[in-house]
């Protein structure tokens, strides 16, 4: 197996899923992660059991080991000095150290870029934010509804203009992941620089910038045109002028998603797979000007035929189709598919089975590791930091540490 940042070790001090899921997918490469979360509450994502119509009874609970699979866990308590003091040797042992905590609460813990520096000059220091670490509103927070898919311009597009309100994310931490694995790769990038150069790096990515990342060659298009781009009307087919570039349903309620951007390239293909050999030679779909012209009437054509049989049926019947093509899944539909089952894209960690990070090392899926209890690995921790027993009993007397 092979784990590229084996032998790094990294100090996650970061809640909820955005920042955690940066170290989730270091940890997925090989990184040690230590979690410190609060010595009392912990990390408040714990809290989380309720989802929509989801609710969590007991661990392992899903919300949590998303982005904390594979780690190590301490409860301290930064307020109190010896908090702090047990934080400042945990970052000189560190290669990375990683915030998703605001300005003003890293200066009042002592954990800025100064702070942690002074005690470990070569130390990658890496942060999380909503709005990023420049402007008036660099010190507000922000969750991955509103710095991403909202203020990012996610929503404004998808949400068609006939509905009422805003779609929103189509599940929880769904921005926070893809920043999580935005920031994890600027985080390698700066250990690669840290090894070439010596000199370490001050990382940072925003909810606001990678939902601006995301939606990148729609902002380029939208500036080029000097109007927003924007959804086409509710249960509108597609592409407005290729009828291969659409979904459509199938007879049993589920649906095929096509994407051939070249239409005259796979019209008489498809014509073939849906029994229509007649049509691969109709004058209205000879070019792409004409089927441009007659896409309503090779849509109603489509539909008729791909509505004639199920999922199931046209799975069996499209896989010699040249064109690209998918079934339509949901998030439980997934776990089914056979290619999703040969990547290994979804692994099990304990009793979970969650989806491993996207980067592949030499054709090998990492290995996943449950997440940790809450300050489950306290006591070991401190002890790898060559503190003894009557140590380690004074901070927890003291409320430090738990």
């Amino acid at each position: 197996m092979s784990r590229p940042l084996e032998g790094f070790r990294v100090l996650e001090v970061a809640m909820y899923g955005f920042v955690p899921s940066a170290g989730a997918v270091l940890a997925d490469w090989g990184a040690e992660v230590i979690k410190v979360e609060h010595a009392v509450t912990g990390d408040p994502q714990r809290g989380l059991r309720r989802i929509g119509a989801f609710v969590v009874e007991g661990d392992p609970n899903p919300n949590i080991e998303h982005a904390n699979r594979g780690k190590r866990s301490v409860g301290i308590d930064m307020s109190k000095p010896e908090g702090q003091e047990v934080i400042y040797e945990l970052a000189k042992t560190a290669d990375v150290f990683l915030t998703s905590f605001l300005p003003s609460a890293r200066t009042r813990f002592g954990i800025d870029v100064e702070h942690i520096r002074a005690v470990n000059p070569a130390i990658v220091y890496a942060r999380g934010s909503g709005l990023g670490p420049r402007g008036a509103e660099s010190d507000r927070g922000g969750y991955d509804m509103t710095a991403y898919w909202c203020r990012g311009g996610v929503a404004a597009t998808i949400t068609p203009p006939d509905i009422e309100g805003m779609i929103g994310p189509p599940g929880p931490a769904f921005g926070d992941t893809i920043s999580g694995t935005n920031l994890a790769g600027g985080i390698a990038a700066a250990l690669v620089k840290r090894e070439r150069t010596g000199e370490p790096s001050v990382v940072d990515v925003s909810l606001l910038s990678s939902g601006l990342w995301s939606m990148g060659h729609t902002i380029a298009l939208s500036a080029y045109a000097g109007e927003p781009l924007l959804a086409g009307p509710t249960g509108s087919h597609g592409a407005m002028a290729n009828p291969l570039v659409g979904v459509y349903a199938t007879k049993d309620g589920r649906h095929l998603s096509f994407v051939m951007l070249q239409p005259t390239k796979f019209w008489a293909d498809v014509c073939r797979h849906i029994d229509r050999p007649d049509l691969a030679d109709d004058p209205r779909f000879e070019t792409v000007a004409s089927i441009a012209e007659h896409t309503d009437e090779a849509v109603e054509i489509l539909k008729e035929a791909i509505g004639g049989r199920t999922l199931g049926e046209w799975t069996g019947r499209l896989s010699t189709l040249a064109g690209p093509w998918a079934p339509v899944q949901d998030a439980l539909q997934v776990l089914d598919d056979p290619q999703i089952q040969a990547n290994e894209y979804i692994r099990t960690a304990g009793e979970l089975r969650l989806v491993s990070s996207p980067v592949q090392f030499d054709v090998t899926a990492p290995d996943l590791a449950p997440g940790p209890e809450f300050a489950a690995q306290t006591d070991e921790i401190l002890r790898e930091l060559g503190m003894d027993w009557d140590r380690i009993v004074a901070l927890k007397t003291a409320g430090a540490v738990t």
